[in-house]
């Protein structure tokens, strides 16, 4: 027990009487003071507002036979009976009852036996908490969460509708249009809404709400970009390696955007051959607060060190907007044996990956 200067202070029993009864009535909810025979021996006056009672109908009294028994409650009996000679206290237990002029209530308990050093008989404190507001607000709470994952998803499958659609409507105009400029700007238009499409998909996947871990979330896009974008058509291999670690939503659709913009690049450009035979790696590397993507591919490659498609294409243009959002540094490797395209955050020493 902590040491206090009380005893030294009030040496009177009155006193100490009285300073006793004053913090009874100070705390906020309700407290009852029983005898080991669950007699009132003292209540706070937050107890007498809130189950309108008075003192004199309340001390001396039974607990069961307050208020024509609104506490006889049988969950109540086994625990002032039981647990509380058995334990010594009693923590957050909570009752629900049909209490008169409050209706039902849900009361959460707090129960604490007094041992005396001079012998007196112990004493039982026991707080009182009425938390029926605070259940029917978490309720509404819940409620609420709910109604808004509902709404969530029902909006995302419209807007993944939607993309397929748009996306519908812009290869049937490629199929009809006459100009082979035309036609293949309106098949990487198509393309592009497919991406965006896939990158919200494994999104919505992984969950929006609080961070994204990366791994298996670049795994589920490397799955469906082999599915749609590889099939079983071309033989291409899709693989994804590299550390656990997680992003913000925001981060992870900017970085699932780079990776299918990459893909697309090694799929057009480093096998420019529907028959050849090639391997697309992605790779995520965590370091503390770094991070690195990377992209490799086994395919043809380029000489002079620029991506594997014309400076001025869209897909470029995207790579390089979006890591400049994400403040990261973009570096990019071809040669003979392959292209490797990295986004940084920050530097740190990786071993580079490569498809080949």
């Amino acid at each position: 027990m902590q040491k206090t200067n009380f005893r030294k202070q009030f040496t009177n029993a009155a006193d100490a009487c009285a300073l006793a009864q004053s913090i009874v009535d100070t705390v906020r909810e309700p407290v009852v003071v029983l005898d080991k025979g669950l007699r009132v021996i003292a209540a706070s006056r937050s107890f007498y507002s809130a189950f309108k009672v008075s003192p004199e109908d309340t001390q001396g009294r039974l607990l069961y036979a307050l208020g024509d028994g609104q506490w006889d409650i049988p969950k109540l009996r086994v625990l002032l009976d039981k647990i509380i000679p058995e334990h010594g206290v009693m923590e957050d237990y909570e009752v629900e009852h049909e209490f008169p002029n409050l209706g039902h209530r849900t009361m959460r308990l707090n129960a604490r036996q007094a041992f005396y050093e001079g012998g007196a008989e112990t004493t039982i404190l026991l707080g009182i908490e009425d938390v029926t507001e605070r259940h029917m607000l978490e309720r509404q709470k819940d409620e609420l969460l709910r109604q808004k994952d509902v709404l969530l998803d029902e909006i995302q499958h419209r807007i993944a509708n939607s993309l397929q659609i748009i996306a519908g409507i812009i290869l049937m105009k490629a199929n009809r249009v006459s100009s082979e400029e035309t036609r293949l700007l309106l098949q990487d238009t198509h393309d592009r809404v497919i991406s965006i499409a896939t990158v919200q998909q494994q999104l919505n996947a992984s969950g929006i709400i609080g961070p994204i871990e990366m791994l298996p979330y670049l795994t589920r896009l490397g799955d469906a970009l082999a599915s749609s974008m590889i099939g079983n058509d071309r033989p291409i291999t899709l693989t994804v390696v590299g550390t656990a670690g997680s992003l913000s939503s925001r981060q992870a659709e900017s970085l699932g955007l780079i990776t299918t913009e990459l893909v697309m690049n090694a799929l057009k450009h480093a096998f420019p051959s529907e028959h050849m035979k090639g391997r697309i790696n992605i790779a995520y590397d965590v370091e503390g607060t770094n991070w690195k993507l990377s992209v490799a591919d086994n395919g043809v490659g380029k000489p002079d060190g620029v991506f594997a498609q014309p400076k001025t294409g869209l897909g470029t243009g995207i790579i390089k907007a979006v890591a400049h959002e994400l403040n990261a540094k973009l570096e990019t490797l071809s040669g003979s044996d392959g292209t490797i395209v990295s986004i940084t955050h920050a530097t740190f020493a990786t071993t580079v990956t490569r498809a080949a």
